[in-house]
Formats: C-alpha cells, sequence, structure tokens
C-alpha cells in the first residue's frame, strides 16, 4: 500500500485492529484501539497503562500488526515511550481526537504509550 494510501485509511478510521503476540502461549492476539497519527508516526495509549496486556505483550515482542477496515495495513516493532512529558503529549493530541471525557471514560492510567513508526512500512 502506497503512503498516501496508508495515510487516508488511517486519516479516515476513528480506530484499528492491533494484533499482538500472546507473551504466554504465543497466539495471536487482535484488539480494536485507538490512535492518533502525526506526520509518520501512529500512537497508541493503552487503557491501563503499563497494566494492559497488550501492552505487556509487546514489551516481550514489539512487532504489531496493525489493520484498518480488515485489512492489515501495517507491521512494524512497536516502541514503548514512558517519559512522561511525551505521554502526556499524546494524551492531548488524544483528547483532542475523541474528546476530554471519553479519553477519562476509557482510560485509566497514563504511564506509558506507544510509537510505530510509519516509515518503517
Amino acid at each position: 500500500m502506497s503512503k498516501s494510501k496508508l495515510y487516508a485509511a488511517l486519516d479516515r478510521s476513528s480506530e484499528i485492529e492491533l494484533t499482538v503476540m500472546a507473551r504466554k502461549s504465543g497466539r495471536e492476539i487482535s484488539r480494536p484501539v485507538w490512535f492518533v497519527r502525526e506526520d509518520n508516526i501512529l500512537y497508541l495509549l493503552p487503557l491501563q497503562g503499563s497494566d494492559t496486556n497488550w501492552y505487556k505483550n509487546m514489551q516481550k515482542n514489539p512487532n504489531l500488526k496493525i489493520s484498518v477496515d480488515g485489512q492489515e495495513i501495517i507491521t512494524g516493532n512497536g516502541k514503548a515511550i514512558t517519559d512522561q512529558k511525551k505521554v502526556k503529549e499524546v494524551i492531548e493530541k488524544f483528547k483532542s481526537k475523541y474528546g476530554d471525557s471519553d479519553v477519562k471514560k476509557y482510560y485509566t492510567k497514563f504511564d506509558v504509550c506507544v510509537e510505530l513508526d510509519l516509515k518503517q512500512q
């Protein structure tokens, strides 16, 4: 998929499907997640921060698969971000995209975020 088609697919979506490898069983696990894109970077915010299962799985195996509308469009290594200044910036981007009340409603811990570099695609 071309970069322009990739970005267009992401820009018209509010949710993506994230697939990670389970740290114990080794099977693939998929979950719908919210995201924000800034230029060539896709940011993910785990619902329960570092306690979120998909985040713990990513810590063991950073390979992520991202699908939009049922089509796998991205594979790459997720990078955990724990710098609180950067995490707060990502939280603000989520609030801007999804609304402050929904972010507060669904997200319970804000200690980490994940970035996926789209340039590796």
